[in-house]
């Protein structure tokens, strides 16, 4: 009778299991001290999974991400000449978002446009979640007491893993032009 049991409650778990999405974890760490906007995407076990490197003292400013084999899988351009930031987000040469900020007295806002995409939770915290038609993608939390920026990105359905890192760059970047801004208005 003990026997049994435990085969059943064995097979009630693996079930349980198969019936579970993957999850896949990315660390993003990024150096204090980088003019150039250079850094990896690393797997849990600390091996490069993406580059990432950003155009310097360049118009427009881009984010190029790239595979091991330093193919490009994504492009991040920010718009020029426009009122409020813009960015536009391709993925395998085809454009699938657009991230803009809105007009607000209060605390920055911002949206994206495209792939049915949704971001909810604290953005300029980067604590999110990304929802696709309704069904969550993948979450995003940042992790303090690092030297730089470092955050931990869980991907759960695996083919947006692409659109899920060019959010989390992207916003990134939002963010630096906005410190930038502000640190430049305060001379």
């Amino acid at each position: 009778m003990y026997r049994e049991d435990i085969f059943s409650i064995i097979k009630v778990k693996v079930g349980q299991l198969r019936g579970m999405a993957c999850m896949k974890e990315l660390f993003i760490k990024q150096k204090v001290f980088s003019l150039n906007g250079k850094f990896t995407i690393k797997d849990p076990l600390e091996n490069d999974i993406y580059y990432v490197e950003g155009s310097f003292m360049q118009i427009p400013k881009t984010f190029t991400i790239m595979d091991t084999a330093r193919n490009e899988v994504s492009l991040i351009t920010k718009k020029t000449f426009s009122f409020l930031p813009k960015f536009f987000v391709e993925v395998n040469g085809r454009e699938v978002l657009t991230i803009k900020k809105e007009f607000s007295f209060l605390k920055a806002r911002y949206t994206i446009d495209g792939a049915g995409i949704e971001v909810e939770g604290n953005w300029w915290d980067m604590d999110f979640q990304v929802y696709q038609h309704g069904e969550l993608v993948g979450r995003v939390n940042k992790e303090w007491f690092t030297w730089g920026d470092s955050y931990k990105v869980q991907i759960i359905k695996e083919e947006m893993e692409t659109i899920i890192i060019a959010i989390v760059v992207a916003i990134d970047c939002v963010k630096a032009d906005q410190s930038g801004a502000a640190s430049s208005a305060a001379f």
